[in-house]
């Protein structure tokens, strides 16, 4: 009876330590490497998709970030290919590991450049020049500075607008369901890194990674929000950020 009590209490102990090792969190110190030069690597920029907190790597591709086993880092650096790596006890103890980034292959397309037949006379001109087709309006109350209604015509500035007050529509859905993105989206905003990240970037592809959602929800989100088409092609990464968070601070208003 005595050997069976003290067994089970070992057995608290381990799973204790067990648990609480993996809640504890460490400073994980890595370097960086191209996989095909074999040289260390700076500027690319690290980021633990759990906590949403982002670094660089320095000149010698050293970077230090806080990790808890079980989460999972993120690798981005402009021409190569993202890498993910999910976070273990082992990694954690043993120290400094290597992370190799491999080179994208881009095969170019050819462009043919069509220049503006220009007169001189600006009044013509200005007429040959494209214009983005969204037109934008305003709701006295809210914060922001305008909607996108996605083109000029009455019907869409209407659609927009109930979109709005419905209490049923995709916003509700996402945001009402989705508060831990929602948490995600607020610390994404507060990063620094993070933001100068975004800022250089228009393939989604990191957003997408940190909201855990994939493009077409992206998307979805911001046409819901009222956004043109214009805008959710051409936009970087960092104003889509600020779009979709302008938008749940809107539907919080519209909650109260």
């Amino acid at each position: 009876m005595v050997f069976k009590k003290s067994l089970h209490l070992l057995l608290f102990v381990l799973i204790f330590d067990l648990v609480n090792a993996q809640d504890q969190t460490s400073l994980l110190k890595g370097k960086i490497k191209n996989d095909g030069t074999d040289e260390f690597m700076s500027s690319v920029h690290v980021l633990n998709l759990n906590s949403v907190e982002g670094v660089i790597s320095d000149s010698n591709g050293n970077f230090e970030i806080a990790v808890r086993a079980k989460d999972t880092l993120y690798f981005s650096y402009l021409g190569f290919k993202p890498l993910k790596v999910p976070v273990s006890n082992d990694m954690i103890k043993l120290g400094i590991p290597i992370f190799r980034l491999t080179q994208l292959s881009f095969a170019l397309e050819e462009v043919i450049v069509k220049p503006y037949s220009l007169t001189g006379y600006l009044d013509i001109d200005v007429k040959k020049v494209p214009l983005n087709p969204a037109g934008r309006f305003t709701i006295p109350g809210l914060p922001q500075s305008g909607y996108e209604a996605g083109n000029r015509n009455k019907s869409s500035i209407s659609k927009a607008i109930g979109s709005l007050f419905n209490p049923a529509d995709f916003l509700y859905n996402l945001f009402g369901k989705n508060p831990k993105q929602m948490r995600k989206l607020k610390k994404m905003r507060e990063d620094d890194e993070i933001k100068n990240l975004l800022a250089t970037k228009f393939d989604r592809e990191v957003l997408v990674q940190l909201l855990g959602v994939n493009r077409v929800n992206l998307e979805e989100i911001l046409r819901n929000c009222n956004y043109s088409n214009a805008f959710i092609k051409e936009a970087n990464d960092l104003q889509i950020l600020e779009a979709i968070s302008g938008c749940y601070e809107e539907y919080k208003i519209l909650q109260l």
